[in-house]
């Protein structure tokens, strides 16, 4: 297996690997390229383009931070405000209608729990590197992730749930549910009360 093979696979890899370090290294310039566009510059599409393959559209307000791109996959009609950060070492897969609030960050990379296995170490080839895994990460369609949350890797959150602003997300949330807290939790299930026509208040029109 290549590194590449192996860090998709979800085992051990090199992340000094040169194909991964190429890799990123592009990814890299082109975030900072769509970055430094206009939101309305049509060459925005073309940056994405070439770093984000399956991005299907999705509107990536900016900045965005991407470790590879490729590993990432949005569904229909997505949006994301500022500053949404994916380091996409394992896949990272979102599906259709999903809003992701600003300083989002979606982390798949591992490292391991114990310093001597942690730490920086010299292949035979003299680069330094060191031991990493990933964990994917599934965001399925109707999603709503709010301000400044952070999910982890090997986590899905299903299909129509909330996560509330600052969570951390270290395992599976239902559908349709509401979570939130640190770690995130199932606050409760999203009812019909939860329309925004249950709330004349917010219908009104002077």
């Amino acid at each position: 297996m290549t590194e590449k093979e192996r860090m998709i696979a979800g085992q051990i890899y090199d992340p000094a690997d040169k194909q991964l370090a190429e890799r990123r290294t592009f990814a890299h310039k082109m975030c900072n390229a769509y970055n430094a566009t206009d939101e309305d510059d049509p060459k925005r599409k073309s940056i994405l383009d070439a770093l984000i393959p399956q991005h299907n559209g999705a509107y990536l307000q900016g900045p965005i931070y991407f470790d590879y791109g490729e590993n990432t996959r949005f569904g229909k009609n997505c949006y994301a405000n500022f500053n949404l950060t994916v380091l996409d070492c394992a896949p990272v897969t979102i599906g259709d209608e999903v809003f992701i609030g600003c300083n989002v960050s979606l982390v798949t990379p591992v490292h391991p729990m114990l310093p001597a296995e942690r730490n920086m170490y010299a292949r035979a080839d003299g680069v330094l590197t060191d031991r990493e895994y990933a964990k994917p990460i599934v965001i399925q369609s109707e999603c709503w992730i709010a301000s400044n949350v952070t999910v982890c890797g090997g986590v899905t959150i299903g299909a129509g749930s909330v996560i509330g602003a600052g969570s951390v997300v270290t395992r599976d949330v239902p559908s349709r549910v509401f979570a939130a807290g640190n770690p995130c939790r199932v606050i409760r299930k999203l009812t019909e009360e939860d329309s925004i026509y249950a709330k004349p208040q917010l219908c009104a029109r002077k």
